[in-house]
């Protein structure tokens, strides 16, 4: 049944393509070409926002372990004092 399919769909797109122009088909690959270029430069924009947010993600962790580092110091100064 799929084989049946299959080349039913194949011999309808011969049909089809049979009936563009090379004139047409230029076209459609100038758009195709626009397309393609705009998907690259979105992925390659993507690409930077990810940088940098990994950047801020990277940069914030290691405040907030600094923080940690002087609240762990602070708490054991205060636990020191309380029981003397």
């Amino acid at each position: 049944m799929k084989k049946v399919l299959f080349l039913a769909l194949a011999l309808g797109s011969f049909t089809f393509s049979s009936c563009d122009s090379k004139k047409e088909d230029a076209q459609e690959q100038v758009g195709e070409n626009v397309k393609e270029a705009g998907e690259a430069k979105a992925d390659a924009m993507e690409d930077k926002a990810d940088a940098v947010r990994d950047s801020a993600d990277a940069k914030g962790e290691a405040i907030q372990d600094n923080a940690d580092k002087m609240d762990a110091a602070g708490t054991t100064t205060t636990t020191t004092e309380v029981k003397k």
